[in-house]
């Protein structure tokens, strides 16, 4: 199993993690690169600013107007 893998199975089972803790306990040098990955792949990790404690990622669902942005956006490239 990759590291990528790995981290996404993290945050598949409800773990919110902050850029120092996936470099850590994944190994992964730039973070930000995995999660763009992720992205890419299609999953839904949205980045949560605190105000007075560190930032982090998280896994969620995506809202009906981001689908449908999706959507308008392949049909405006087909």
């Amino acid at each position: 199993m990759s590291k990528t893998e790995k981290l996404l199975n993290a945050l598949e089972s409800g773990a919110r993690l902050t850029s120092r803790q996936i470099s850590s306990r994944y190994g992964l040098k730039n973070p930000t690169a995995a999660i763009t990955f992720l992205r890419q792949e299609g999953h839904s990790i949205y980045f949560n600013r605190r105000k007075n404690t560190e930032s982090f990622y998280r896994l969620g669902r995506p809202t009906r107007e981001l689908i449908a942005a999706g959507y308008r956006a392949l049909t405006n490239h087909v």
